[in-house]
C-alpha cells in the first residue's frame, strides 16, 4: 500500500537522518569526552504495565526549564509523544534527542508535542542539555520518586534507569503506539513518522 505523499518528505528526512553522522561527532572534543559509554547493554529489561488503547496514567514532572509538566496539560489540545531515555551523558542518549530537531515541522505537521523523560537530577540534565545545545521540547526529570512515570508505563530497567521507549498519547488521552526499542540503539524516525500520520487521519 503507497505511503500518504505528505508522508515522504517526513521519511525522506528519517532517512537523511539515519545516514548523517551522529550528531555528538560536531560538538566539541570536551564534550565528547565527557560521554559514558556504557557497553552493549541488555535490549529490554523491562515488562510494560500499560498497552495500545488504554488511558495513559497521568503524570507531573519539573522541566530542565523549572516549569511543572503534566500530561493532563496537553488533554483535548494536542497529541503527545513520550521519548524515555536511559541515561544522559551516553552516546546514544545524545545522539537521539538533537535529531529530533530536525524533523520539528513533523510534530506540528500532526499537532503534536513531544516531551524528553529521563530519571536523571534536573542539574544532570540542564548540563547536558546545555552542551547539546537547544532542543525544541521540554526535557523532564523522572528522578524523585525515583523512575516513578517510568514505572508507571512498565519501562523502568531493573538498574533504575529507564527503557528507551516512545509511546504516543493521542489528544484523549488514549495510548496509541508503544515502542520498547532496543536500549543501544535509536529509534527509526520513520516508524514514529507514520504513528504521527495516522492520528492525522
Amino acid at each position: 500500500m503507497p505511503l500518504p505523499s505528505r508522508l515522504l518528505p517526513c521519511l525522506m528526512i528519517g532517512g537523511l537522518l539515519a545516514m548523517v553522522p551522529v550528531p555528538v561527532a560536531a560538538l566539541s572534543e570536551a564534550y565528547k569526552d565527557n560521554l559514558y559509554e556504557t557497553g552493549i547493554l541488555k535490549p529490554v529489561d523491562s515488562v510494560l504495565t500499560v498497552k495500545v488503547g488504554d488511558q495513559a496514567p497521568d503524570f507531573s514532572l519539573k522541566a530542565v526549564s523549572g516549569h511543572q509538566v503534566s500530561l493532563a496539560d496537553y488533554r483535548g489540545k494536542k497529541h503527545v509523544v513520550l521519548s524515555f531515555i536511559p541515561a544522559a551523558w551516553t552516546p546514544v542518549c545524545s545522539d537521539q534527542w538533537p535529531g529530533y530537531n530536525i524533523v520539528k515541522e513533523l510534530f506540528d505537521e500532526h499537532d503534536a508535542v513531544l516531551l524528553g523523560i529521563s530519571v536523571d537530577s534536573l542539574a544532570s540534565l540542564f548540563s547536558w542539555t546545555n552542551q547539546m545545545g537547544t532542543l525544541w521540547f521540554p526535557v523532564l526529570s523522572d528522578f524523585f520518586p525515583h523512575g516513578a512515570t517510568a514505572a508507571k508505563f512498565g519501562i523502568l530497567r531493573t538498574d533504575g534507569t529507564a527503557e528507551r521507549a516512545l509511546i504516543v498519547i493521542d489528544k484523549q488521552g488514549i495510548i496509541r503506539y508503544i515502542d520498547v526499542h532496543d536500549v543501544n540503539k535509536r529509534p527509526p524516525l520513520d516508524a514514529l513518522a507514520r504513528e504521527l500520520e495516522k492520528l492525522s487521519q
